[in-house]
């Protein structure tokens, strides 16, 4: 019992101290490795130098593949699985052949001690040795036998700044551990003993046959099928030196700085859709540069998992004269008009309109906002299918308004804006052609919301986040309308429509142009991938060949063709929530008691307005029909009934001014003694714009010009300045006069007794 007793008070004392050595001198910090970005398949994309240097890449338990566990323990230390960290036998025997120089001297160091040694390099010498030994009793108490073998194989020198059994796999074979062959895995075996001696790339015909003669020894113990053994043989070696992977550097250099300290980060990239989008953008560039253009910017998601599988930051990373390191993927840039389908989203789940609805297309002037069409042309009246697919600005500004700027830019901050974000208070109608900043990343994953019904979602970048539900922003509805109208464009590349081939995919897209042509925009999806790409310059510096449609589309559809080519080519069906009506073909508002041309047109039940058409309304005429009446001064007979265009007074000015025939109504009864005093109907100024100034060169005696729109009832118009008369002119008329220096106000009065005031202001050089 006492003999006991003190054997147990021996084994604690000993594990006390051994406790205490343990706190005292704690285990070096682990290797710094380099970081590695991988690839959706596990395949390394992007590796980096690690803090020290050196290529220390990082290999996992499951790249231990049997066959190099195998080749490592039987060469290095065959009772590696039965010690403790110091194999006493090997130590004896050593001792003996080095004090007797009996056989090759050596040290006995098994993977344990070498593993303690490569983590705290020291000269040899008997003291370090026994050092060596106690760290290894120390790491065999701290970590399993295969994460020592781990650690061993992570910091193997292999010559220069490599190390580690992956990074020379990469790096000379250019292939992981786990797909190495027989014959390569041993190479990797043989040289760390000799990396200084045995290089590879230069010492392939002594490396061969080192390889060789530890195949025949492995056959011979029979660790290996005799074939295998045969065919390693006769495995040639033309190993070499190869750069790392530099696959998706914007996105890889994203991560690392993302995951700080993270050795691996696996990545949601698919390697063959990255390889081919850079290469398909790099190449597309080169051709432009002769147009005055540098750079562009690609990304492609897949809509089902709102994974990113291929990020292009630039065409060239490695342009420094052209700011190749940008990354045009995060730089915030004007979107040009790719934020219309969203309004116009919106705006059918608000009820303000449906596909078929008339838009005004006509100069407007909106409280001193004056926007233009691209082609500075502007049609009159467009259905909204037909603005949202030729991209007019006006129709696009007019619906905003209608909709209001913090409605819109709510549901662009609900999506992850964050430029619209932080300047939402500051953003106005021009919001829509491009006021705000945005993201190639920002527009994407809106269009892949329309993609998938209406439904935002952050976008995936690494293989360990997981899909979130995210929130609705549209109606399933209205992202349906929406995609159906932007896919009736004509593909540029198929002048005749994606139908003349099967195995191109369908896509929705919607080009955009930055104001100054410093930003061309063209994304398009399907029921599969989203694809984005900007074209530009970084420096912002324009150029006149600089637009979406004809720069950046041709882009895209060679990276959809390239990405889904061959595709199912499944397209979106309209959810139960739709449903047709007829409209008037002259409003595409339901039909009125005097609309005989009627059309279908989709619409939301319960949501889109059911105001019935009133483009044409009963006016009471003279019998001669020389003036109109009103109810209050028609006469008691004599009179007829007849039916004119009830057109809004911005559309009835525009044809005026183009000379665009339609009937006009004619003057009213000047015996009437109603004078109307309401504002609803008076005259709106469209020149000059209200709360202006405008800088005049005194010397060359310019003038402004007077302009206003009217009711389709009035003929003519009185203009003041300052409250003092000017002239009398027709409602229709341009009126030009020299404006005095200071703050104008300009009334303009038409003959119904209706007024408007607005104010100016006029400096002089």
């Amino acid at each position: 019992m006492k003999r006991a007793a003190g054997y147990l008070t021996f084994l604690l004392v000993l594990g006390g101290l051994a406790w205490s050595l343990d706190a005292l001198f704690p285990l070096p910090a682990p290797p710094r490795y380099s970081p590695l970005v991988l690839a959706a398949d596990g395949s390394v994309l992007h590796a980096f130098l690690n803090p020290t240097q050196k290529w220390r890449m990082k290999t996992e338990l499951r790249e231990i593949t049997p066959a190099l566990r195998t080749t490592i323990i039987e060469k290095e230390d065959r009772y590696f699985y039965y010690h403790f960290g110091i194999n006493p036998l090997a130590l004896v025997q050593a001792a003996g052949r080095n004090v007797f120089g009996a056989g090759r001297t050596t040290g006995a160091s098994t993977i344990t001690m070498q593993v303690a040694r490569l983590l705290e390099p020291k000269e040899r010498t008997i003291g370090n040795k026994l050092l060596e030994m106690a760290r290894a009793l120390q790491l065999e108490a701290h970590y399993s036998k295969a994460e020592i073998l781990q650690l061993y194989l992570n910091l193997v020198p292999y010559g220069g700044n490599i190390e580690g059994v992956k990074s020379a796999a990469l790096l000379y074979f250019q292939q992981p551990p786990d797909y190495l062959s027989l014959a390569q895995t041993v190479t990797l075996a043989i040289i760390p003993n000799r990396p200084r001696g045995l290089v590879l790339g230069r010492n392939n015909e002594a490396i061969r046959a080192e390889r060789n003669r530890w195949l025949r020894r492995f056959g011979q113990q029979g660790l290996f099928a005799q074939q295998d053994i045969d065919d390693a043989l006769l495995e040639p070696l033309d190993a070499r030196r190869h750069a790392a992977p530099t696959l998706a550097p914007h996105l890889a250099r994203r991560l690392v700085q993302q995951f700080p300290g993270q050795a691996i980060v696996a990545s949601t990239l698919q390697r063959s859709k990255q390889a081919k989008a850079e290469d398909l953008t790099r190449n597309y560039v080169r051709r432009l540069h002769a147009l005055g253009i540098s750079n562009a910017a690609v990304l492609v998601l897949n809509n089902r998992t709102r994974a990113v599988e291929a990020y292009v930051g630039s065409a060239d990373f490695r342009d420094i004269l052209n700011k190749g390191q940008n990354d045009g993927v995060r730089a915030v840039r004007s979107p040009g008009s790719t934020l219309k389908p969203f309004l116009y989203a919106l705006a059918l789940d608000k009820g303000l309109v449906t596909p078929k609805l008339l838009l005004p297309d006509v100069p407007t002037n909106f409280g001193g906002y004056r926007p233009e069409n691209f082609d500075k042309h502007c049609q009159g009246e467009v259905p909204l299918d037909r603005a949202l697919a030729y991209s007019l600005n006006i129709p696009a500004v007019r619906v905003l308004s209608d909709l209001g700027v913090p409605t819109f830019t709510a549901k662009l901050r609900a999506a992850g804006f964050q430029t619209v974000a932080q300047r939402s208070a500051h953003l106005g109608l021009s919001t829509i052609l491009g006021g705000c900043g945005a993201t190639l990343e920002e527009l994407s994953n809106m269009y892949v919301t329309l993609a998938n019904g209406g439904r935002y979602a952050p976008l995936r970048w690494t293989n360990h986040q997981q899909p979130v539900p995210g929130n609705v922003l549209f109606s399933t509805a209205s992202a349906f309308l929406i995609t159906d109208i932007l896919a009736q464009l004509t593909r540029p590349d198929l002048p005749v429509g994606y139908e003349t081939s099967i195995r191109l995919p369908k896509v929705a897209w919607k080009t955009g142009t930055s104001y100054g042509r410093r930003d061309a925009w063209s994304i398009g999806y399907n029921k599969e991938y989203t694809i984005g790409v900007w074209v530009g310059n970084f420096s912002g510096q324009g150029s006149p060949a600089l637009t979406g449609s004809d720069v950046a589309t041709p882009l895209l559809f060679d990276l959809f063709n390239a990405v889904a080519y061959n595709s199912p080519n499944n397209w979106f069906q309209p959810p139960a929530s739709l449903d047709f009506r007829l409209v008037c073909a002259e409003t595409g508002r339901p039909p009125g008691e005097h609309c005989p041309n009627q059309i279908i047109d989709y619409f939301l039940p319960g949501v889109s307005s059911s105001l019935r058409c009133q483009h044409q309304k009963e006016v009471l005429l003279s019998a001669d029909a020389q003036y109109a009446y009103c109810r209050a001064c028609a006469p008691a007979a004599g009179y007829r009934r007849e039916l004119y265009p009830n057109l809004l007074p911005d559309v009835a000015a525009f044809k005026e001014a183009q000379g665009i025939p339609y009937r006009r109504l004619p003057p009213h009864n000047p015996g009437c003694q109603l004078v109307s005093g309401g504002r609803e109907k008076a005259p709106s100024i469209t020149s000059p714009a209200a709360n202006t100034e405008y800088v005049l060169n005194k010397g060359e005696q310019q003038q402004l010009l007077l302009s206003c729109a009217t009711d389709n009832e009035v003929r003519q118009v009185s203009w003041y300045i300052n409250d003092q008369f000017l002239r009398t002119a027709a409602a229709t008329e341009r009126v030009f006069f020299r404006p005095p220096a200071g703050t104008l106000k300009i009334s303009c009065a038409d003959d119904h007794g209706r007024n408007t005031d607005i104010r100016i202001v006029v400096n002089e050089l």
